[in-house]
């Protein structure tokens, strides 16, 4: 899918799963922050270079703090926005 093909950025779907199990679902358009101020927030205080990449957090109320849930080393975490696609990474131990 390339940009121009999504008509409403706002109205794309967020999910976050931790071994498979939901644990937050919301709107691209509920976030508190665009990432226009993101960048113009982080940019006053560090450097920016080409290829970094910012984490926004998540939809209201998915953040594992808000609902005293943790991730643990072997936890498999998935943040999806529909239609774009999966990210899928493992959590591992400090080495």
């Amino acid at each position: 899918m390339t940009p121009d093909e999504i008509a409403n950025l706002s109205a794309l779907t967020m999910l976050a799963r931790v071994n498979g199990e939901e644990w937050s679902r919301g709107r691209f358009g509920t976030i508190h922050w665009s990432f226009s101020q993101m960048i113009a927030h982080v940019s006053r205080g560090e450097m920016i270079y080409p290829g970094d990449v910012f984490g926004s957090g998540t939809v209201g109320g998915g953040c594992g703090l808000e609902m005293d849930r943790y991730l643990k080393p072997g936890d498999v975490v998935e943040l999806e926005i529909q239609p774009i696609g999966v990210l899928r990474t493992r959590v591992v131990g400090a080495t």
